[in-house]
This record gives structure tokens, C-alpha cells and sequence, in this order.
């Protein structure tokens, strides 16, 4: 086993940002900690590695019980979202960091701080200061200082949000690689679906200090276990529905649902927008009020007439459904997937 926690519980004052959080993260597996700023991410990474202190609740790392014990004595590296370089110090320092508080011999350092350059494509940069790199290097140096001392488990909270779309697209890829050849237990956290999806085995989505659920990329999206989850992955359409022949009903827009409540129930209708279908059809439902044309898709705002409710839809942009769907054209109206929730009251 790599990571257990049980339990945990961390207020500020009278605010409880983490709210009785309990997860296991197999060895060698890397996992999401995924959800909105605020909802308490960032809180239960930094008590699994010691930084926080938690008010209740237990950790452990491979089976042994580490909430009692010091961050530097837990073996964790740690990677911050600002990198959190030593500007005196060039590359190689600090990389070596970790290791020379460690004690471990001038000649282990060595070696070790140049495999760490070769295997964060950094060969040839060890003299260079922080200052001296763009933002993609000096991540890649935060990691290799954290991975330097080989610690059991890794840890990193936003790790790319301080560079640009490229260079963070291209550090998701580069970091899934190395964790399939280095196999690091590892968590890290961010509020980028994207990024959670592309890097992750598995995706835990915290909100207001809850754990909501866990589970695969795949679960995630087509499972989601509750309205929060269903509403916050993906492009989504939450409409009021009532529930007639073991169907969603909104108005004339209706859609087939598993294990419907009886006839009468209201329930909120969840349908992601590429789980919907609009043609050309003078007799629709629905009227086109926006098509956006969105790099290699394309995102059409409809209108339901009868209940003067938007929904939205997501097509591939050479997608033979789009022929005559402009602004102002009624549309027909198709679902491939709904989910339900029971409606909650004020």
C-alpha cells in the first residue's frame, strides 16, 4: 500500500476545510486531488506531507503511521506551484539540496544530481542559476530536487500553474512519462480538469473540504456519483425536469433516464454537451441562438421555446449535423446520455 489517510479533519478558526476525508492510493499509482480554489485540495496535501498539522484523523505510508511525525523525517518530496528555487544557488545546488541535508557523500551527490539533469532533459544547465531559465526548466529543476533524495511518496500542489498554456501542456506530458519510468507513488493537485484527466490513473474530486468521489478518469465522467460532480466535470446542461413515463420531461425536450423515480418526481436533468444531438428541423423543440467555432470544435447555444430554458451542445467542426444550424433556425433536439438527481429544495 502506498497512502492511507482516515479521517481527517483541519479547521481555521471556525471554518472546517477539511471535512472527515478518508482515501488509498496504491503504490506506484499517480492520482488527482481535483476541484474548485478553496474546497481544501491544497489543505490535505500539505497534511499528508507533514506541512499542516491535521486536527483529527491518521496517515500512513506503506504501513506505517506518519501524522506524529515530523515533514523532513517523512521521506516526501514536495513540489510547489512557484517552484520555490534558491536563487543563490545554481541548478546542481539545487537539486542536491535534499541530499546534502540528508548528509549523503559529495561523490552519491554528484552522480545523483547528474542523472536527475539527464533525466529531466536538463543536461548541460547545472551551472545556470534559477534566474537564468525559463519556467518549464525551472519546474523541471523543482522536480528533480524533490526526486533527488528518492523519497516514497511525491507530492505536488498546482505544479504548472505558473506557466503558459504550452509549456504547461507540454510539462503534463513530459511529467506522466517520467512517472511511468521512475513509478513514484505520487498526488498532486489542481483545479484543471484537463490536466487531471490527461496525467492521472485516478481523480479524486474535492469540494468544501469533501471528498465527493474517486475513480478513473472514464468513472469520473460517465459515473459521476453525485449533482456537485456531475456539474462540475465537463461542458454540462442542469435543467428542472419532471419525470413522466420513465422520462426526463422539460417542456416538449425529453430523455430516456435509468432507474427513473415514479411519475411526477422533479429532478434535476443532467446532460454534458456532447451527449446531445442538434439537426436542422423546422418542427424542433429548440432555436439556435449562438454557434462558436472553437479551435477543431464547435459549441451551439439553442433555446427551448416552451420553457425559455439554454442548452448547449459540442460538435466536432466538420460534423455533417451542423449543416444548417445557424442562428435563428429551429433545431430538433436528440440526447444520448442523462443523468438524474433528486431536485433540492432553497
Amino acid at each position: 500500500m502506498g497512502i492511507k489517510v482516515e479521517g481527517l479533519v483541519k479547521q481555521f478558526g471556525a471554518l472546517r476545510v477539511v471535512n472527515d476525508v478518508s482515501f488509498e492510493v496504491k503504490a506506484g499509482e499517480l492520482v488527482a486531488l481535483l476541484g474548485p480554489s478553496g474546497g481544501g485540495k491544497s489543505t490535505v496535501l500539505r497534511i499528508v506531507a507533514g506541512l499542516e498539522t491535521a486536527d483529527q484523523g491518521k496517515v500512513w505510508l506503506d504501513d506505517e503511521r506518519v501524522d506524529h511525525l515530523h515533514a523532513r523525517d517523512r521521506q516526501v518530496g514536495f513540489v510547489f506551484q512557484h517552484y520555490a528555487l534558491f536563487r543563490h544557488m545554481t541548478v546542481a545546488q539545487n537539486i542536491a539540496f535534499g541530499l546534502s541535508v540528508r548528509k549523503v557523500s559529495a561523490a552519491e551527490q554528484k552522480e545523483r544530481v547528474a542523472a536527475m539533469l539527464e533525466v529531466m532533459g536538463l543536461r548541460g544547465l547545472g551551472d545556470r542559476l534559477p534566474t537564468q531559465l525559463s519556467g518549464g526548466q525551472r519546474q523541471r529543476v523543482a522536480l528533480a530536487r524533490a526526486l533527488a533524495p528518492r523519497p516514497r511518496l511525491l507530492l505536488l500542489d498546482e505544479p504548472f500553474g505558473a506557466v503558459d498554456a504550452k509549456v504547461r501542456e507540454e510539462l503534463r506530458r513530459w511529467l506522466r512519462k517520467l512517472h511511468d519510468e521512475v513509478h513514484t507513488t505520487s498526488i498532486f493537485v489542481t483545479h484543471d480538469q484537463e490536466e487531471a484527466f490527461a496525467i492521472a490513473d485516478r481523480v479524486m474530486i474535492i469540494s468544501q473540504g469533501r471528498l465527493e468521489q474517486a475513480g478513473s478518469p472514464v468513472q469520473i465522467l460517465d459515473a459521476p456519483a453525485t449533482e456537485f460532480v456531475a456539474r462540475f466535470v465537463g461542458d454540462v446542461n442542469v435543467l428542472p425536469a419532471v419525470v413522466r413515463g420513465g422520462r426526463a420531461c422539460v417542456g416538449r425536450f425529453s430523455a430516456a433516464v435509468a432507474e427513473p423515480p415514479p411519475d411526477g418526481a422533479q429532478v434535476q436533468m443532467v446532460v454534458r454537451s456532447y451527449d446531445l444531438k442538434f439537426w436542422r428541423d423546422d418542427a424542433g423543440p429548440a432555436t439556435v441562438r449562438r454557434v462558436m467555432t472553437l479551435g477543431d470544435r464547435v459549441r451551439v447555444e439553442a433555446w427551448l421555446d416552451d420553457v425559455q430554458a439554454p442548452i448547449f451542445a459540442q460538435f466536432p467542426r466538420r460534423s455533417s449535423l451542423l449543416m444548417g444550424v445557424e442562428a435563428g433556425q429551429r433545431i430538433a433536439v436528440e440526447v444520448t446520455t442523462a443523468r438524474i438527481f433528486p431536485m433540492v429544495g432553497p
